[in-house]
């Protein structure tokens, strides 16, 4: 049995019968509610280790349920809604959502979005070990002297260019939005920033990235913002 609690909030029956019965046959443990009120109850009484939220409920709209929860609980929420725009997955991903599924999905998408989050909810627990420095595949960052390193080999990086990593490596395998960067990056959001950040990404990948036709540690999420991919647990898969 997997220890991994997950509560589904889903009012869809064929799409909640769709996601309870995968987690079942993956050996997830689970519980399911079909309404806001069922489901921010039992984050409290069920202390679950993941949400899967669907966003149009019946007694509330999802994004007010991330609001209440995100008060109290650092808890991984993917999101599961057939609202697919840009502005509906930003909003989403800046009020707290670790992750946006967009209906219809399948069955591998889902399961590949749960194995993300609970590799980030390893990787949160143990990062304490050595805070000091980051590694990802050939990718290192020593906080503790402000230096970077991809295969051994020092990068100079503007103190611009330095923060924006780091801001994506202490977020590892996590979509954050333009406007969340702007803020941990500059102090403000402002869309006249935006082509800014897009030019600072694109010198940043010039420079840690063996391909950067084929990046492999920086995500782009277009619309939405950014991602640094995990590469250690792409080299042990």
């Amino acid at each position: 049995m997997n220890k991994v609690q997950i509560l589904v909030i889903e009012d869809d029956i064929a799409v909640g019968n769709l996601i309870t019965t995968t987690l079942e046959m993956e050996n997830y443990q689970f519980r399911l509610a079909k309404t806001a009120k069922q489901g921010i109850m039992n984050v409290l009484s069920y202390n679950p280790d993941i949400m899967l939220l669907d966003l149009g409920l019946p007694d509330m709209d999802g994004l007010d349920v991330i609001k209440k929860v995100r008060s109290w609980s650092n808890i991984p929420i993917i999101v599961v809604s057939s609202r697919s725009e840009d502005q509906d997955k930003v909003k989403a991903l800046d009020l707290g959502a670790d992750d946006y599924l967009t209906k219809p999905f399948s069955v591998d998408e889902l399961l590949a979005r749960l194995r993300v989050t609970i590799r980030r909810l390893n990787n949160s627990q143990t990062i304490s070990v050595n805070e000091s420095v980051y590694e990802n595949g050939d990718l290192t960052i020593n906080y503790a002297q402000g230096c970077v390193y991809e295969n051994g080999h020092e990068i100079h990086l503007t103190p611009i260019e330095y923060k924006l990593l780091c801001v994506l490596a202490k977020n590892t395998d996590k979509v954050l939005t333009h406007n969340y960067i702007m803020q941990e990056v500059w102090g403000s959001v402002q869309g006249t920033e935006t082509p800014s950040l897009r030019v600072f990404m694109a010198t940043l990948r010039k420079k840690i990235e063996p391909d950067t036709s084929n990046p492999k540690y920086i995500q782009t999420h277009v619309g939405v913002g950014y991602r640094m991919l995990n590469q250690t647990e792409k080299k042990e898969d």
